[in-house]
């Protein structure tokens, strides 16, 4: 682990955010790359990127070199470098190019933002980050003095689709000193027997020589609220789990279960992109 990309609207939440790839940046010598997004309207970022001297994008520009200056003198950022940038994508955009320019290895963002007009991270844009990321993307709930994972929930229907993000998992949790805990969740409309998700698991963790891991398989209502439910009974550090990338039509008919969780869980969530 590298290089980290932190967007921020300079909100708490974001904050919160920052002080987790700090953490994560002291500890592997990683970067952090920081990156404001400056929303406006589109013909107004046209005429920006012709070199425009827009008096609204100069004002936010300076506002927001401001707020790095400030943020960059915290305690807890002393003796890491971090690159900060201001862009005029929308914020999902912004961050996929950042993420290609930068070579990043893993993206943390704070659960919502601030409210009101100039929202960057709540609802709707972190589902859209998590959906189009080629990089994991690690979802903070609330502010962290002590980042440690030490149990980490991998939640899948492992089919084979499923099995390249699980290696990123498990490379995820070398980095992080974690035991994986394998949840196959079992519901109503999606029942597996369990000689099958047993076999589904075990063919998993053969693709890998990492031998810290537990498999369960758990009965809910939802998948969601067993991969919750599951993740409460071990106190699990963070969850982890695919996602399809879906957009238009297959997404609104299919749903995506890692966007809802990292809209409703209360516990950290990293996804990784199928």
């Amino acid at each position: 682990m590298k290089n980290i990309l932190v967007p921020t609207d300079f909100s708490d939440q974001a904050e919160n955010a920052l002080k987790v790839a700090a953490q994560l940046a002291r500890t592997y010598n990683a970067e952090i790359y920081l990156l404001h997004i400056i929303e406006i309207p589109f013909h107004e970022v046209d005429a920006m990127t012709s070199q425009s001297d827009l008096p609204e994008a100069m004002f936010f520009m300076k506002l927001a070199h401001k707020k790095f200056e400030k943020l960059l003198n915290k305690d807890y950022l002393k003796n890491i470098k971090v690159h900060e940038t201001v862009d005029f994508h929308e914020i999902f955009k912004g961050v996929f190019h950042s993420s290609k320019k930068h070579n990043i290895d893993l993206i943390i963002m704070g659960s919502n933002g601030i409210s009101g007009l100039r929202e960057m991270l709540i609802g709707s844009n972190t589902e859209k980050v998590v959906r189009t990321s080629e990089s994991p993307v690690l979802v903070v709930k609330k502010e962290d003095e002590n980042f440690n994972v030490e149990n980490f929930v991998f939640a899948s229907d492992f089919k084979e689709e499923s099995k390249a993000t699980y290696l990123k998992a498990i490379e995820f949790a070398k980095v992080l000193g974690a035991k994986i805990h394998l949840l196959t969740v079992n519901t109503p409309n999606r029942f597996v027997n369990s000689e099958h998700a047993n076999s589904r698991m075990k063919d998993f963790a053969n693709a890998s020589d990492f031998d810290n891991y537990t498999m369960t398989i758990y009965n809910d209502a939802t998948v969601e609220k067993g991969i919750m439910n599951f993740s409460q009974s071990i106190h699990a550090d963070l969850i982890g789990m695919s996602t399809h990338g879906r957009q238009g039509i297959s997404h609104f008919f299919n749903g995506s279960i890692s966007e809802d969780l990292v809209n409703h869980a209360k516990r950290p969530v990293v996804t990784f992109k199928i």
